[in-house]
C-alpha cells in the first residue's frame, strides 16, 4: 500500500493520543523559536482538553533540565514521565497507553523538542509499534533549523504525517456544527506562531527567543 493510502483517514478523538516531548524550562535559552513552539503547543494542548484527547508528557532528565514550561497547562495529563532515554517510548509511557486504550492508540499526535533527537527517535519507535504518527511541525524545534527540517524530511519519508497545529485542530473539529465549535473558534482566532520552517537559524532569531 502506498504512503498516501495509509494516510487517508481522519483523526478520531477516542483513538488519538497527544504526546508532548520535553518542552522544559532549561531549553529556553538554547533553542531559537522555542517561544513560538510554546505558544503553538499551548494552543494544541488547550484544544486537546476541549476534545478530551488523552495527553502524555515526558521530561528529559528533569533534575537538571527542569520541569515542563509553566506556560503550558498539563495538569490534566494522564502522566508526566521523567526519562533519560531520548525516545518517549519507554515502559511507563507504554503502560499508560495500555491503560488508556486497552492497547495502543490508532494515532499519536507528536510534538516537542528536539526534532532531530527525541522527536525523531520517538517517531521511529511508534511506527515500529504500528501506531500512526502525526508530527506537528509548528510545535517542534531544534537548536538549528536545518536539523529540524532534515528530520521532518526523514520522518515524512518513513510514513509520518507532517502537519500543523491548526490542521490537527480542524481535523478533529471536522464540522461547523460540532458541539465544541465556539470553544475552538476562540482558540484559533489568533494565528499560530511562525516556526520559520525551511528557513535558516539566525542570531537575531536566537536573541529574540531569549527575551
Amino acid at each position: 500500500m502506498s504512503k498516501i493510502g495509509r494516510s487517508l483517514y481522519r483523526l478520531q478523538a477516542d483513538k488519538t493520543l497527544f504526546l508532548l516531548c520535553d518542552i522544559q524550562e532549561k531549553f529556553k535559552p538554547a533553542i531559537p523559536l522555542l517561544g513560538a513552539v510554546i505558544e503553538n503547543s499551548k494552543k494544541l494542548v488547550e484544544a486537546g482538553k476541549v476534545f478530551n484527547i488523552p495527553l502524555l508528557v515526558t521530561e528529559q532528565y528533569p533534575e537538571k533540565l527542569g520541569p515542563t514550561v509553566c506556560e503550558i497547562d498539563i495538569k490534566h495529563a494522564c502522566g508526566v514521565v521523567p526519562k533519560t532515554k531520548f525516545s518517549m517510548v519507554i515502559p511507563p509511557v507504554e503502560e499508560k497507553m495500555k491503560s488508556i486504550f486497552g492497547g495502543t492508540p490508532q494515532t499519536a499526535v507528536l510534538f516537542g523538542i528536539e526534532t532531530h533527537v527525541c522527536i525523531e527517535q520517538t517517531a521511529f519507535d511508534l511506527l515500529n509499534k504500528k501506531i500512526n504518527v502525526w508530527l506537528v511541525a509548528d510545535c517542534c524545534a531544534s537548536r538549528l533549523n536545518q536539523d529540524r527540517d532534515l528530520a521532518l524530511e526523514r520522518l515524512r519519508d518513513i510514513g509520518c504525517t507532517i502537519t500543523s497545529t491548526e490542521s490537527v485542530i480542524f481535523n478533529l473539529l471536522s464540522d461547523k456544527n460540532h458541539k465544541s465549535f465556539k470553544d475552538i473558534a476562540g482558540l484559533v482566532k489568533k494565528v499560530s506562531a511562525d516556526l520559520k520552517i525551511w528557513l535558516p537559524t539566525t542570531t537575531s532569531t536566537a536573541a529574540a527567543n531569549k527575551k
